[in-house]
């Protein structure tokens, strides 16, 4: 059971690394770097306490709303799926990305209170 597991794992790790365009493995990164924030964070939260509740919710909302709005630039920006925003280029699709983003950390920072 292992030796398939790890077989697969070793085929998509391949293809993703063959297929995938270098934008995307970017985004893919960072992506990943916020889901590590957002553990650590939950991870010091259920360790240390909740003392400043409101910075661990702000810095916590933070990482799941940047996730969310990377998600978005992730599916905007991949090639396959440009018959589904026709409209939207991948430069427009980041400028929306940065311009949503700093909105999000303007209540984040006005939530910190």
């Amino acid at each position: 059971m292992p030796d398939s597991l790890k077989s697969v794992v070793c085929k998509f790790y391949d293809e993703y690394m063959k297929t995938t365009p270098k934008r995307l493995k970017v985004i893919d990164a960072y992506l990943f770097y916020v889901i590590l924030t957002g553990v650590i964070q939950f991870g010091y939260c259920a360790l240390v306490g909740t003392y400043p509740f409101n910075s661990f919710l702000s810095g916590f909302i933070s990482c799941v709303g940047s996730f969310v709005l990377a998600a978005c630039l992730r599916v905007q920006a991949n090639p396959q799926n440009k018959s589904d925003f026709l409209s939207i280029s991948p430069e427009r699709a980041f400028g929306d990305f940065i311009f949503a983003h700093v909105i999000l950390h303007l209540v984040v920072m006005n939530f910190i209170g």
